[in-house]
């Protein structure tokens, strides 16, 4: 406090509003003026001082210097009254090669948001988690764990997640096939950094997940859309492409693919792999939300049949926790995943080993597991709650399939604009996406993923019943 104190001052002599020779009130004056203590003026004088800035003469006061460190003392403006960090950069960068995008803060306190498909944070271990990293923290062998170290993650987590993913998804590997990273969307950063240059060609479907289509971008590559249908992504549209361009990377989402929420049919799957060995691409195979099956049990993972190398699987914690557990992981050839590491610890040097650890113990002990049973069975009857209602209270406006997983409805509404229906939406004190980032430049489609699984079901009728006075009203 006595240093923003000392800024103060010298910024006022600086710019001529203190002027030279001018006796200053006293320490006690500007103490009660503030309401702070007066030693904390006093030792901003004494900081002054030291500078040069003023002389404090005994009995008299505290004056500014007559000859202050200062070339020329300007006179104030109501411009220069109050400094602020310039707009404008004073150098050059490359502006126009980052893409925007918009990411929402926490809604505002008395909002109801529908999100895009979200977990309910309420539900999250998060006493479990806490009580682990407490455990932890107090064992003399993992003081080591608050230092530095490797870039990959921890060994205690990759050791618990390869044995996790053996069991559950057929993955046959080790350690050293695993990279932890700050959530899914590093992973893909990182991939796109290490596999793409400019122009070069990408494959995702339509609609899809936006921010890896940015990513995508902002690497310079060419992104080449292929619809999606009951089966997901079209692998014969895949193929067609790959025989007239040179395609690094195909990316899916096999599960619940985001925003459809379609699941990738086993013979796409066979083809795709197929295509990948013939073209030499690499799949990008996100499993985001393999847990959230409702329907039956999910499929293995296209790399728990990788026989080629080809496939660079990666997963998050985040939504099987919390979103702002940031928590994923890299499964690929371990050769690769050396070079990921190396560029991971250019980003962030390292994960948050303390996290790391505790979760491997959740792991170990069973909590995540039985968490994400419970999360199941219960999103499994939010998802029958919601969808009815939407029907009912919605169908003449809305289109839409039940989702056989993921925690969202893929929503088309059919008579207005989705940018109004938001905009009107939000002064009744609701708040959902507006669809447009799935748009493509040739197709709008008025969509928009309206998330069921954060909402309990009172707060499920609510959001639908203030949805359904917005469009009457329109």
């Amino acid at each position: 406090m006595y240093l923003q104190i000392t800024h103060a001052i010298i910024q006022g002599i600086h710019q001529g509003q203190l002027r030279k020779g001018l006796r200053l009130p006293g320490a006690r004056r500007i103490a009660d003026i503030l309401k702070i203590n007066r030693l904390t003026v006093a030792a901003a004088f004494g900081e002054l001082e030291s500078q040069g800035w003023i002389e404090i003469v005994p009995q008299k006061g505290a004056f500014v210097k007559v000859d202050p460190p200062v070339l020329s003392p300007r006179k104030l403006t109501i411009e220069m009254a109050v400094f602020h960090v310039p707009a404008t950069p004073g150098f050059a960068y490359e502006e126009k090669r980052i893409l925007p995008y918009h990411s929402p803060e926490h809604p505002p306190a008395g909002k109801l948001v529908i999100d895009s498909g979200f977990p309910d944070p309420r539900l999250a271990p998060m006493e479990s988690l806490v009580g682990s990293i407490r455990r932890l923290s107090r064992l003399s062998f993992h003081k080591k764990y608050l230092t530095y170290g490797g870039g990959q993650g921890t060994s205690f987590l990759r050791e618990t997640l390869a044995g996790f993913l053996n069991d559950t998804r057929g993955l046959s590997i080790t350690p050293e096939n695993i990279l932890i990273t700050k959530g899914a969307q590093m992973g893909l950063y990182i991939i796109a950094s290490l596999l793409l240059k400019p122009k070069q060609e990408v494959i995702v479907g339509t609609p899809g997940y936006a921010r890896a289509n940015r990513t995508f971008e902002l690497s310079g590559a060419r992104i080449n859309y292929v619809a999606m249908d009951e089966e997901g992504i079209d692998t014969a549209r895949v193929e067609k492409i790959c025989s007239t361009r040179n395609v690094r990377m195909v990316y899916v989402i096999p599960h619940h693919h985001h925003p459809t929420s379609m699941t990738l049919a086993p013979k796409r799957r066979v083809h795709l792999l197929e295509l990948a060995a013939r073209y030499k691409f690499a799949i990008i195979e996100d499993d985001y939300d393999y847990d959230f099956h409702y329907s039956g049990s999910p499929m293995m993972p296209m790399a728990s049949l990788d026989r080629n190398g080809n496939v660079i699987y990666i997963g998050t914690l985040s939504k099987s926790l919390a979103p702002a557990i940031r928590v994923g992981f890299m499964v690929a050839p371990e050769k690769f995943i050396r070079s990921a590491t190396a560029l991971r610890k250019a980003i962030d040097t390292m994960g948050d080993s303390l996290i790391e650890n505790a979760i491997a113990e959740l792991y170990r002990d069973g909590t995540i597991v039985r968490h994400i049973k419970k999360s199941v069975k219960l999103y499994n009857q939010r998802r029958d709650h919601f969808c009815p209602i939407l029907q009912r209270e919605l169908g003449q406006h809305i289109s839409f399939k039940i989702p056989e997983g993921g925690m969202a409805v893929w929503t088309q509404f059919l008579h207005h604009p989705l940018p109004v229906v938001v905009e009107k939406a939000q002064q009744r004190g609701l708040i959902f996406p507006d669809g447009t980032d799935y748009d493509t430049g040739r197709i709008k489609y008025n969509s928009t993923g309206l998330g069921f699984a954060s909402l309990n079901f009172k707060e499920q009728e609510k959001a639908i019943s203030l949805l359904k006075q917005v469009m009457e009203e329109i």
